[in-house]
């Protein structure tokens, strides 16, 4: 008899991601002893997230092509510089006004510029490719392969560090990006490596996301109730728009935009990634990681949503591109990654 908890657990959405971490932080909250009681392996598992991110970061920086078609280049980076652009615009604001601590008490409490920095700064991978697969064009699925850049807490620490914040010492810079990087230079040098890292990609995900989800206490979850219903929306309408007008700039129907305007899977490992760079933010990683969680969940029903009903009212566009730039295009296409991503 076959039990099908893999189907199960992708219709919710990005869930690979977050039942793996709502089954951690459920055995963190109700048998936080757990580890301890059982250690050696079965206790690494519940404080490895590091260690497999940076794993998963190898296998990631495998899947990213150094070549691209001229298009690609100018839409996917147009979309990756307004989405982090936005992301830094709000650092600065709300670094002004909260420094890097936790808002603590209030409707509010729990949010901090790490967890607004955090949700704005990364797309969902998955959910972009198969928006565009179904929404979009050939080429524009492609342009995930420069948007790919925004993934691990690099760029939240520089936007941090942009906002007047703490900063981090550039031996964290440079390791929060390497693992990328040393996959990106192993990918690219043999495309069998490629294609054998890029298969772990999935894999990992829930692994990580049990591991994050073990360092939560769920007796707080209840602050991410309205608040994280807040921010997922806040994110599809602050980043949607400007992603929006940026790809009708760019010769696009605004399609693309609106599909890149939600929060990755993995955008959720980040401020552990970053209070263990920078201790003073610490007390914000936990309320963050599960702001940021909601926030998964919220733009991964809303930014379909929305993307159809620009579908519809702009309509898919002509594609002109030749012969030649779509198959380049599919060569360089990622292969899509789950939503939770």
């Amino acid at each position: 008899m076959q039990v099908p908890i893999k189907q199960t657990i992708e219709k919710v959405p990005g869930g690979m991601m977050v039942v793996p971490l709502l089954v951690g932080a459920l055995i963190a909250t109700f048998f936080p002893e757990t580890p301890k009681f059982f250690g050696s392996f079965t206790g690494a598992l519940f404080s490895g997230s590091l260690t497999i991110l940076a794993v998963f970061y190898v296998c990631m920086g495998a899947s990213i092509d150094f070549r691209a078609t001229p298009y690609i280049v100018k839409k996917g980076g147009t979309l990756l510089v307004v989405k982090v652009g936005v992301a830094v615009i709000l650092g600065v604001i709300f670094g002004r006004i909260l420094g890097e601590t936790p808002v603590t008490s209030g409707m509010f409490a729990g949010i901090s510029t790490l967890a607004i920095v955090a949700a704005m700064n990364d797309t969902n991978g998955g959910l972009y490719m198969a928006l565009m697969g179904q929404y979009g064009r050939p080429r524009d699925v492609g342009a995930y392969t420069i948007m790919t850049l925004e993934s691990g807490p690099f760029l939240t620490m520089l936007t941090l560090g942009v906002a007047g914040l703490s900063a981090f010492p550039w031996q964290a810079l440079v390791g929060a990006i390497l693992p990328l990087v040393v996959g990106m230079i192993i990918g690219n040098l043999d495309r069998e490596m490629r294609a054998f890292l890029s298969r772990a990609i999935p894999v990992m995900i829930p692994f990580f996301a049990f591991a994050l989800g073990a360092g939560l206490d769920l007796s707080k979850v209840w602050q991410a109730g309205l608040l994280g219903l807040g921010m997922g929306v806040a994110v599809v309408i602050v980043t949607g728009i400007p992603l929006f007008l940026a790809d009708r700039i760019t010769g696009g129907t605004g399609v693309a935009g609106v599909a890149a305007a939600s929060t990755a899977g993995n955008a959720a490992a980040v401020p552990a990634i970053v209070a263990a760079a920078n201790p003073a933010y610490a007390p914000a990683a936990g309320p963050a990681t599960i702001l940021i969680a909601a926030c998964v969940v919220v733009t991964a029903i809303l930014t379909p949503l929305l993307t159809a009903w620009v579908s519809r009212k702009v309509g898919p566009g002509v594609d002109t591109e030749s012969e030649d730039e779509v198959a380049t295009t599919a060569a360089l296409t990622p292969t899509p990654r789950p939503a939770g991503h």
